[in-house]
């Protein structure tokens, strides 16, 4: 019967198959019943024989329900398996009426057990749904047929109205194929059955409905409830029962009414106080206590449970925030407490050795003057005879004078002190075993005093160097147990930049050395190339094609393979403004010092770096943001200089550090590369107008000019003297570097007698050193342009002057695909790591990272409470105004469902990426883990995966109290967050802030658009995630309707191309498009970088 039927057919054809088996299933069983033609008319008029009959007739039915049902669920199960899931539990909602089967009684009593003859048959229940299905639910349309027709048209045919069969007619209830004769015997249609307009028989409402008799309105003239009119003309033709059953829309009044549940088609009784009935319900349910449910209440009254839902959940997370925030401000407590004592116990022991030593001089320095005057008193002879002796003895105090370290050093090694670090000797090789080692102190105390230890023992050792000689310096410097960091020594010849698209040259002809040990200075005009000059040197030239040499300690290799103990401190003070001084300084050292290096020794490298930078009263502040003001800016840049000290880098190359700093600071911060010069690190930073005593700080000075050339690279103390042999005298009181500088820019006019200009001085200085000179600038030393930024004039730019807008734009297109092609092979390019530096895997760098962040989250609380804040206030406006509707299952509220939580949480997941760009792309070139860095971003952003939806569901779903549960939406909102989070990091990652918030906006508004388009391509819906999380909420909810809904479900779901299967399927793939989405943050992540 059903193997030429569609499973897809528009409207209404799927949910007519359905109910076409389910009534052929029902005609057959009750044709089968031996109660029609056995029963006499005497039986009908005792009100006890009709007892009798209907408990036959119920005994009868369930003992043939289940083999009925058995022969007809494997077609159920091939064309409704979108609608229909478990077909069994599917009839026993519908036509189970064992409950009650009054109705059943009472129709035979009316038929005179003539109600199996007037039960639609296989073929009469086909023709019905193919003709209401072929006019879209029309219910005043059926196609003529054999009993009902323009030249047959008898009562039964009036909606309400059904016909039986004549005796001598045998009717066959399973034949699908013949509409059998069926014109005698017309009467009104028994309630709880109802008989369709142009047909003459009867089928029964199913459970869930309510088919009374109908009653004549007069002042209408229609059957209430059913609308159907009377036939004109016939006075004796009476209100039957209902005249069809279809769907919500088209038959709403057969459905039992909100407020009331009907057991049978033929009650309807009112919900008691306490109790609430939904339209189409067949018992009433029990509100929970604390709701208000007055009688006829069509649904319950939760709200007063999402807001306990939501006050407890606030109340959690606030336990949460304030338990977080209290373990991590009572740690810090501790670790400040542990350091002060720690650093109070060094002073202290420092203090007292100092006062127990200058006692011992002044009792030496007494008892050396009363030894004089007794010798003077009791004998002049003896007095005179000992006066040089007593020189003598005041002659070695003078030479101790110069020595009072080494009497320090004598009386320390006399007394021993027990805590770690506290050795200014150096030599003494017993103190050292005795010390305790770092990977044995695993109290902070222990660690804290190991460290302030150590940097006293430096400042003696700093102390004593002052007086040291030459040789001294030697060798302390050979010591092999003072740690060393390995030497890069950078040397480049002829080093030429030039763009890949204009042939525009950057740098020209740079040839020089930095050496380990030396501060290099590079100074030069605005447009000379000096950060050019550096990203040249540190092998982070992009888009251009560099010529020349590059050798890294005598050999050829790329710098970036020396990246672990490489430091590049940016010009602009990239700095986590949400974390404290120490706790960034703190992760930079655990992610990139050596992984062997004991906690011991990283906490002695983080605290030299705060002593020496001066940052000791700040290190508990938070750096401050935009919004946020934290400490200063002179303080933010030394912070930003001490992230790269803390790695203890061989080669510290710095942009402009000193900018924005007065002279104390930046007096400040160049002795402390200094200090870290003379442990042999490579420095070499970019200065703009510095003092006269900063500048003698340097020991070597990088002048460039416009267009990137040399002017002079040597000893700062050599500086003025090579000028001076050009002619160039610095005058009085007049800083060098500004004045050469002023030179370079034509501000001031050499006063020389040779006719020097600026524009020769690159020439001079290539001659000077017996450099090879370009053709060009011999033919020509004036020829270099200043107006261009390191363009030359030579014969091949001779024309450039000329060149069209086309032309320029053109060279501009093609130097920016450059520069990402680049980039591209930069970033995924492997090189040989010779740095000998074994740092912190990616495991410990994800755990390191998820420390971070969870404090960066912790400090963000006021944040996240907004953003919870804005979603619990479009749970109330959705649930208030976006009702679910049972007409459409819910799709409308779910629709803004769907927008609402994709709009607000794809914005509030921008901020995972969009606000850190720098600080990621600072990190990463030092050789950080990018994997862990969004590994740990992303997980702690799972903990508002799990609670937005809590927070969303908290009012929308109570304030609705839809079928569904509150689980099943609760676990498709969190795939549907999971899925949006993933978008929007790949939107923070790939477009820029505005970009990104645009785009967060509009795509779930698009997106839902598509996936609610009847004419959209298929293809297409299915890409919109928006389908997916929308066809989750409908099934969930349409699976909870039954009985008198079934054809509403079934046709809901056809024409929405959705199916009751597929909930778990919807929830994988919103689950894989967050994880796919993921994976492309991730590679744009690794991909682009800042122009």
């Amino acid at each position: 019967m059903l193997a030429s039927w569609s499973r897809r057919r528009p409207r209404w054809g799927s949910g007519v198959v359905f109910v076409a088996v389910l009534f052929a299933s029902t005609s057959i069983l009750l044709g089968r019943l031996p109660l029609g033609n056995c029963q006499y008319e005497d039986d009908y008029e005792d009100g006890k024989a009709g007892d009798g009959a209907s408990q036959m007739f119920t005994s009868v039915v369930f003992q043939r329900i289940t083999n009925l049902t058995r022969s007809f669920s494997t077609d159920i199960g091939q064309h409704l398996d979108f609608c229909i899931k478990n077909s069994d539990k599917e009839w026993n909602e519908a036509f189970n009426f064992s409950k009650d089967t009054t109705f059943i009684s009472n129709c035979l009593k009316e038929t005179k057990g003539d109600l199996t003859r007037r039960l639609c048959t296989s073929a009469e229940i086909k023709f019905y749904f193919n003709s209401f299905s072929d006019n879209g639910g029309n219910k005043n349309y059926l196609r003529p047929n054999k009993n009902c027709n323009l030249t047959s048209w008898v009562s039964g045919c009036e909606p309400g109205w059904s016909c039986s069969v004549p005796e001598n007619q045998k009717v066959y209830l399973e034949d699908s194929n013949v509409v059998p004769d069926r014109n005698v015997d017309c009467r009104p249609c028994c309630e709880g059955f109802f008989c369709p307009h142009g047909l003459t028989c009867m089928m029964p409402c199913p459970l869930g409905a309510y088919c009374p008799l109908g009653n004549l309105n007069k002042t209408t003239g229609l059957c209430d409830p059913y609308n159907y009119e009377l036939p004109p003309g016939k006075p004796d033709h009476t209100c039957g029962s209902a005249d069809m059953w279809a769907d919500v829309g088209t038959s709403s009044e057969i459905f039992c009414p909100a407020g009331y549940h009907c057991p049978s088609s033929i009650q309807k009784i009112s919900c008691g106080s306490g109790y609430y009935c939904r339209k189409g319900s067949t018992s009433q349910k029990r509100c929970f206590q604390k709701s208000s449910c007055p009688p006829n209440s069509s649904n319950q009254d939760i709200t007063i449970f999402g807001a306990l839902l939501m006050v407890g959940m606030s109340l959690l997370l606030l336990v949460i925030y304030n338990f977080s925030g209290q373990i991590l401000t009572s740690r810090e407590r501790k670790q400040a407490k542990s350091r002060e004592a720690a650093a109070r116990h060094v002073r202290e022991t420092v203090q007292a050795r100092e006062k127990w030593k200058s006692a011992k001089d002044v009792a030496k320095k007494h008892a050396t003057d009363l030894q004089s005057q007794l010798s003077r008193t009791f004998s002049r002879k003896k007095s005179t005879h000992q006066q040089e002796p007593s020189k003598g003895l005041n002659q070695p105090p003078k030479r101790n004078e110069g020595n009072n370290l080494t009497k320090m050093v004598q009386s320390l090694e006399e007394n021993p002190d027990n805590f770690g670090g506290f050795d200014v000797e150096i030599r003494d090789k017993n103190a050292k075993k005795n010390m305790p080692k770092g990977k044995q102190m695993h109290t902070r105390s222990q660690i804290f005093k190991y460290a302030y230890g150590q940097i006293e023992k430096e400042k003696a050792m700093q102390q004593q160097n002052e007086n040291l000689t030459f040789s001294g310096v030697i060798s302390m410097a050979t010591d092999t147990d003072i740690r060393t960091r390995p030497m890069i020594e950078v040397a480049f010849k002829d080093l030429t930049l030039t763009l890949k698209g204009s042939k525009k040259k950057l740098l020209r002809s740079v040839t020089g050395k930095l050496m380990p040990g030396h501060l290099a200075a590079v100074m030069g005009p605005s447009g000379a190339g000096k950060t050019t000059f550096l990203s040249a040197v540190a092998g982070k030239a992009t888009g251009c094609s560099v010529t020349g040499h590059v050798l890294i300690n005598g050999k050829a290799e790329p710098l970036r393979s020396y990246k672990k103990i490489i430091g590049f401190v940016p010009q602009d003070d990239i700095v986590h403004g949400n974390l404290t001084v120490e706790e960034n300084l703190w992760f930079s050292a655990r992610c990139r010092l050596s992984a062997d290096l004991s906690k011991a020794d990283k906490v002695l490298v983080v605290e030299r770096v705060i002593e020496s930078l001066g940052l000791q009263a700040i290190r508990d502040s938070l750096v401050g943001t935009v919004e946020k003001r934290g400490i200063s800016g002179g303080q933010r840049k030394r912070v930003n200089v001490g992230l790269e000290m803390v790695m203890e880098p061989s080669l510290l190359i710095l942009d402009e550090p000193t900018t924005g700093l007065d002279s104390s600071s930046s007096q400040l911060l160049l002795l402390a590369l200094r200090r870290e010069a003379l442990e042999g690190v490579n420095i070499c930073m970019v200065l703009h107008q510095p003092s006269y005593t900063l500048f003698n700080m340097f020991d070597d000075f990088v002048l460039l000019a416009k267009g990137g050339i040399t002017v002079y690279h040597g000893p700062v103390k050599k500086v003025e003297e090579y000028f001076a042999g050009l002619g160039i005298n610095v005058p009085e009181r007049v800083n060098p570097p500004d004045y050469f500088i002023d030179i370079l820019e034509g501000i001031v006019k050499p006063t020389t007698s040779t006719g020097l200009t600026y524009k020769e001085l690159p020439l001079r200085w290539m001659l000077h050193n017996g450099y090879d000179v370009p053709r060009d600038m011999l033919q020509n030393a004036g020829d270099i342009d200043t107006s261009n930024r390191g363009s030359v004039g030579n014969p091949a730019d001779s024309d450039s002057g000329t060149q069209s807008i086309a032309g320029e734009v053109w060279d501009n297109v093609k130097d920016i695909v450059g520069q990402k092609r680049d980039e591209y092979e930069y970033n995924f390019s492997e090189s040989t790591d010779l740095s000998n530096r074994r740092t912190a895997g990616i495991l410990t760098q994800y755990k390191y990272f998820l420390g971070r962040v969870g404090k960066q989250r912790l400090r963000e609380a006021r944040l996240q409470g907004v953003d919870y804040l804005i979603l619990c206030l479009a749970g109330v406006c959705l649930g208030t105004l976006a009702k679910v509707s049972d007409d459409t299952f819910g799709a409308l509220g779910y629709t803004y469902t769907v927008i609402a939580v994709s709009l607000l949480c794809k914005i509030g997941a921008l901020r995972s990426f969009s606000l850190e760009r720098l600080q990621y792309w600072r990190e990463r070139a030092s050789g950080m883990s990018s994997l862990a860095y969004f590994l740990s971003r992303d997980t702690i952003d799972h903990f508002n995966t799990i609670i937005k939806p809590i927070v969303y569901l908290s009012m929308f779903y109570f304030f609705n109290n839809p079928r569904s549960s509150i689980w099943d939406n609760y676990v498709i909102l969190v795939a549907l967050v999971y899925c949006v989070t993933g978008i929007g990091y790949a939107f923070a990652i790939f477009f820029q802030p505005g970009s990104a918030q645009l785009w967060s906006v509009l795509l779930p508004v698009v997106l839902t658009l598509l996936a609610t388009q009847e004419n959209a391509s298929k293809t297409i819906i299915n890409l919109c995630y928006t389908k997916w999380a929308l066809e989750a909420f409908v099934i969930a909810n349409a699976e909870r309707y039954s009985g008198v809904w079934l054809i509403t479900r079934c046709g809901s779901l056809v024409n929405n191309d959705y199916d009751l299967g597929d909930w778990s399927l919807c929830i994988v793939i919103l689950v894989l498009y967050g994880i796919v989405f993921r994976a492309i943050a991730f590679f744009c992540m690794i991909t682009f970088q800042k122009n």
